[in-house]
């Protein structure tokens, strides 16, 4: 059985649109008809590789992509539903009603319409690749054919839940700092470009020598004034070409590498990237996944190119023989208390627990060191906009203070 996406006409002649599940869409379209719904649209919501003739070479199609939030709350409830019992098709048919999101239904409905014509859930979910990443396919497969499939949904659900929190801890704490930082530019940029020419057009007049201050500050608010637009546009120009440059991996590496070497950032950028590679590997392991697949596949959730490389020489170690931690070490972007535990985890035979252990380890200083530099950075802010107005003040004051010598 299939699910269907409909687009059709109600007897008072209103669009409606919906899903609907049917053997064929001929029969899709007779139970619309007796819903007293005119079908004016109806397409599959996920096709396989081939058309419905089973014609090969046809491109897979995907229904759509998951949020952070919508592939958390998916992954939870399917996990607390199959574990309870719940036939598989029956979880996701519960999954699908529980949400309110059009979107997340047809992804689930679809899911649900494979598992049912037989596919496993893994290569259900290997039709929505936008909206499922390979971490999630992978470890699915593993806990399919370990017979664990009800304990690696549990994992999965603490580990996209975690990494959603730790999102979300992110973007809060530099939310703040964001808008503090554009307040300020708008605020400085107002009073150089409208505020301060009216207020020295009196100083200006008078013909007399200025104070140096008041010259510069006249300067800058010139310059913005009639060329401000083109500064802006330069501006977007260099960010446009900067980010066009980090498509290629050559300019991207250099600007990793030197990402790393910075004293707060490179920490944070290590401390970030170990914590998701290491959580991936023991996810991966955990389930069953042999190490070799775990860290290639742990390799797309680690940004940093270098670290990338690392990692990937690293596997090139481990496959000759050598030992997990010994192989990350020797490229020494690795935190020295995360190759420690995972040496523990090789030598106790506990390598998945000491896997999340370090991921644990790392996720606590990520949020230490963000807690840290926004600490730093909002005083900081806030003192140099203080100081940027209190030169514009001294800048206007000071004229005022030599005003009857410039009247002589």
């Amino acid at each position: 059985m299939a699910a269907f996406e409909y687009s059709a006409l109600n007897a008072r002649g209103k669009q409606e649109k919906g899903l609907i599940e049917a053997e064929t869409a001929r029969q899709a379209r007779a139970l619309l008809r007796e819903r007293g719904l005119t079908p004016m649209e109806l397409k599959e919501v996920a096709e396989q590789r081939g058309r419905l003739s089973g014609e090969a070479g046809a491109v897979k199609t995907s229904g759509g992509s998951l949020s952070s939030t919508e592939l958390s709350l998916f992954t939870r409830q399917l996990a607390t539903l199959f574990r309870s019992g719940l036939p598989l098709d029956e979880a996701l048919t519960a999954v699908a009603q529980q949400s309110e999101s059009a979107k997340v239904k047809r992804i689930v409905l679809g899911i649900r319409s494979r598992v049912i014509e037989g596919d496993s859930l893994a290569s259900a979910l290997s039709q929505f690749p936008s909206a499922f990443p390979t971490l999630f396919r992978a470890t699915v497969e593993a806990g399919e054919q370990a017979g664990k499939l009800d304990h690696v949904l549990e994992r999965l659900a603490d580990y996209v839940e975690r990494r959603q929190a730790m999102q979300s801890k992110i973007l809060l704490a530099t939310f703040y700092p964001a808008i503090l930082t554009l307040v300020a530019i708008g605020v400085v940029s107002l009073l150089l470009t409208y505020v301060v020419p009216k207020v020295v057009e009196v100083f200006d007049s008078i013909g007399a020598d200025l104070p140096v201050l008041t010259k510069m500050m006249i300067a800058t608010s010139g310059f913005l004034r009639n060329y401000g637009v083109f500064l802006v546009i330069a501006l977007a120009l260099g960010g446009w070409l900067f980010a066009r440059a980090m498509r290629g991996d050559a300019f991207r590496r250099r600007v990793h590498q030197r990402q790393l070497k910075l004293p707060l950032i490179g920490r944070l950028t290590r401390g970030a990237n170990t914590g998701r590679f290491t959580r991936t590997l023991g996810i991966l392991f955990g389930a069953g996944v042999p190490i070799l697949d775990a860290m290639r596949i742990g390799t797309q959730v680690v940004g940093n190119l270098p670290m990338r490389d690392a990692i990937e020489e690293a596997a090139k170690r481990v496959r000759e023989g050598a030992g997990l931690a010994r192989s990350l070490e020797a490229s020494k972007l690795f935190p020295p208390i995360t190759v420690h535990l995972i040496a523990s985890g090789e030598a106790s035979g506990k390598l998945d627990e000491m896997l999340d252990r370090a991921a644990d380890n790392q996720e606590r200083e990520v949020e230490t060191l963000i807690a840290a530099l926004m600490g730093i950075f909002e005083p900081v802010l806030i003192l140099a906009m203080g100081g940027i107005v209190l030169l514009i003040v001294l800048a206007i004051l000071l004229p005022i203070f030599d005003l009857n010598t410039l009247v002589k």
